[in-house]
C-alpha cells in the first residue's frame, strides 16, 4: 500500500519546514514547491492525496494556481487546505468556490499553540494581528508574548515600537519569531523590547527553554517588585514615625534646640544677654475648678491655651510651658531678635483680647494678670525621660513678680521692658510698686498700641 502524498505549496522556506513538522507524526511522502507554478507542475506529477497551499505567493498565487487545477481532470477535485495570514470573509469564498476544504489562517500561531501546549502550557490566548495583540494586552496583563515578526498591517517590530508608547504595556515580556535570520533585526527588535528572538520554526527544545528562561525571569522581577514594594512601605512607615517624632519633638522644645539634639548633643545651654519674658497667670480659675466638672475645666483651659498658642505661633516667640493656669513665654532665644520686647508686647495684648472673645463666647468673665520683664537669662535642656526646655536667672524672677504684683485684665512691665519700647505703643507710668524679694521698682502697665 502506497503511502500517501502531501504536497506543500508556500514561497516561505520557514512555512514549508512547519508544515513538514505537522506532518512529520504521519507516515506520508511530503513534496515541496516554492510558488504556484512549480506547485501546479508537482501537483500534475505526483497527484497528491493533500495540497497545502499558500494563499499570497510570487509567480502564480494560490487562487491562480486553483484555476488552473481545475483545467486538468486528474488533480481539480484534489483536497486543498488554504493558508493565508488574512483573516477576510472575501477571501474564504473566493477560495470556497474554487473547492478549497479547509481555511487555515496563520499556520505559525496553529504551531505555537500547539507546541506549548504540547510542552505543558495551557493558559494560552491568541492574536490574529498585531493590533489585536496590542488590544489584549491592554485588556489583561500577560507574563508572556510570542510575537511573529512576519504580520499583515502591522508588523512585530512595529508592534514593539508602539507598546513602548504605553507604559501600561510597556516592559511585557516577549520573543519574536521571524523566518529572517538577519541579525540586524534581531538587534531591532532586541533594542526595542524583545527579551528573545526565535528562528521559523522554533526547536521545540530550544523554544521550551527560551520560554521557560523568560517566565522565570517574569517571576523573578515580580518578586523583586513585590519586595521593593515592601521595602518603600516599611521606609514610608519609618518615616512617618519619624516625622511623628519630630512633631512630638517640637512640640517639646524649640525647632533650633531639636535639631541640636538630634545632631547627638548631649549637654544644651545657652546664655543669652538680652530677652523678655512673659507670665500670664488666670485669675480665679482655682475658685472655678471647684465648681466645674473636670471634662468642662479641661476643655476651658485646651480652649484658652490654644487660642494663647496660635497668637505665640504668629508673634514667632516663644512657649516654655504651661503651671497650671499659668502661661509661660520668651521672646528673643534661642535665635536672638533685637525686636524681642515689642513681640512679647504685641503677643500680650492679642492674649488680652483672645480671652475677652472667649469670656464672650462662654458667658464666663476669667481675666489674667500679665507680667513682663527683660533681661539676661541661661536657656538650657534638663531632664533625661521627660525633657524640658526651661529659663534660669533673676530676669525670669522679676517677670514672675511681674505677674503676681500686678492686675487682672492689666500687662504690667518692668522698667527695663518699658526703656526697650518705642512710641508705638500705649505705656501708663504705675509708679513704685513693692514686690516680693525685689523692694520698691518702678512698674509701668502696657494699654495697647497706638
Amino acid at each position: 500500500m502506497s503511502l500517501p502524498k502531501i504536497l506543500s505549496v508556500d514561497d516561505s522556506r520557514t512555512m514549508r519546514m512547519m508544515v513538514k513538522r505537522v506532518f512529520r507524526p504521519f507516515q506520508c511522502e511530503l513534496f515541496e514547491a516554492a510558488d504556484g507554478m512549480e506547485g501546479l507542475e508537482a501537483a500534475i506529477t505526483h497527484q497528491p492525496d493533500l495540497i497545502v497551499l499558500d494563499y499570497n505567493m510570487p509567480v502564480m498565487d494560490g487562487v491562480a494556481m486553483l484555476r488552473k487545477m481545475r483545467e486538468h481532470d486528474n488533480i481539480k477535485r484534489t483536497p486543498v487546505i488554504m493558508l493565508t495570514a488574512e483573516d477576510s470573509n472575501e477571501i474564504i469564498s473566493t477560495v470556497a468556490r474554487l473547492g478549497v476544504r479547509d481555511y487555515i489562517i496563520s499556520l505559525m500561531r496553529m504551531v505555537l499553540t500547539k507546541a506549548l501546549q504540547d510542552l505543558g502550557f495551557t493558559n494560552i490566548d491568541t492574536a490574529v494581528d498585531g493590533r489585536d495583540a496590542i488590544k489584549k494586552l491592554l485588556e489583561k496583563p500577560y507574563d508572556l508574548m510570542l510575537l511573529d515578526m512576519e504580520m499583515p498591517e502591522m508588523n512585530g517590530l512595529e508592534v514593539l515600537t508602539n507598546m513602548n508608547f504605553d507604559s501600561r504595556i510597556k516592559g511585557t515580556p516577549t520573543i519574536v519569531i521571524s523566518g529572517n535570520e538577519q541579525i540586524d533585526l534581531a538587534v531591532q527588535c532586541i533594542e526595542a523590547g524583545a527579551e528573545d528572538y526565535l528562528i521559523k520554526p522554533p526547536n521545540p527544545t530550544l523554544l521550551r527553554a527560551r520560554v521557560t528562561t523568560s517566565l522565570e525571569k517574569k517571576r523573578l522581577r515580580n518578586l523583586d517588585k513585590l519586595r521593593f514594594a515592601q521595602l518603600q512601605a516599611e521606609k514610608e512607615l519609618v518615616e512617618f514615625e519619624k516625622e511623628k517624632s519630630e512633631r512630638l519633638l517640637l512640640n517639646i522644645l524649640p525647632g533650633a534646640i531639636a535639631g541640636r539634639l538630634k545632631g547627638g548633643e548631649k549637654t544644651i545651654a545657652n546664655g543669652h544677654h538680652i530677652v523678655s519674658v512673659m507670665f500670664a497667670d488666670l485669675c480665679g480659675f482655682t475658685a472655678l475648678s471647684r465648681k466645674t466638672t473636670p471634662d468642662d475645666l479641661v476643655r476651658m483651659l485646651n480652649e484658652i491655651f490654644t487660642a494663647f498658642d496660635n497668637i505665640v505661633e504668629n508673634h514667632r516667640v516663644e512657649k516654655i510651658k504651661t503651671i497650671g493656669d499659668c502661661y509661660m513665654l520668651v521672646g528673643g532665644l534661642p535665635n536672638h531678635r533685637d525686636d524681642h520686647a515689642h513681640a512679647v508686647a504685641d503677643t500680650a495684648i492679642e492674649m488680652v483680647g483672645a480671652l475677652q472673645r472667649i469670656n464672650e463666647k462662654n458667658g464666663t468673665e476669667l481675666a489674667m494678670r500679665i507680667g513682663i520683664h527683660s533681661g539676661p537669662v541661661v536657656a538650657g535642656v534638663i531632664g533625661k525621660i521627660k525633657f524640658t526646655y526651661d529659663l534660669w536667672g533673676d530676669t525670669v524672677n522679676v517677670a514672675s513678680r511681674m505677674e503676681s504684683s500686678g492686675m487682672p485684665g492689666r500687662i504690667h512691665l518692668s522698667e527695663q521692658t518699658q526703656s526697650t519700647l518705642d512710641s508705638h505703643f500705649l505705656l501708663e507710668e504705675r509708679g513704685m510698686v513693692e514686690c516680693k524679694g525685689l523692694g520698691q521698682v518702678k512698674t509701668f502697665f502696657l494699654n495697647g498700641r497706638c
